[in-house]
């Protein structure tokens, strides 16, 4: 079965993945993360299979994450306030975002990939 990977082109991260996932032969289908960001629910399903803290799904380090002062805001968001921030804005969403049915990584560690999703 295919991964959906989830990602923005210009991304050097996302690149490295894609790249990763190809040298890998492992089948995915590209969803492009800032056209097609996934919905509030979907987001909700990947937080719940990564076994990862939302805060760990947004893009720290983007542009729009520091125009909006999520840093702070984030202390005091309720998950659903959170999940709907991720789901406004394909740019707040940390990048890639590989999954399966059971498994979800988030970024790009070749380690975690190798242990995910080389089969």
């Amino acid at each position: 079965m295919a991964l959906t990977f989830y990602w923005y082109p210009k991304c050097g991260t996302c690149q490295k993945a894609k790249k990763w996932l190809v040298e890998h032969d492992v089948p995915f289908n590209e969803v492009h993360l800032v056209d097609n960001p996934p919905t509030k629910d979907e987001l909700k399903t990947m937080v719940e299979k990564s076994n990862l803290p939302i805060k760990k799904f947004f893009n720290t380090s983007g542009k729009k994450y520091r125009e909006l002062g999520l840093k702070d805001q984030l202390k005091e968001a309720s998950e659903d306030q959170m999940l709907e921030w991720l789901a406004s804005d394909g740019m707040l969403i940390k990048r890639p975002i590989v999954m399966d049915d059971s498994k979800v990584t988030v970024g790009f560690k070749e380690e975690t990939f190798d242990q995910t999703w080389n089969k």
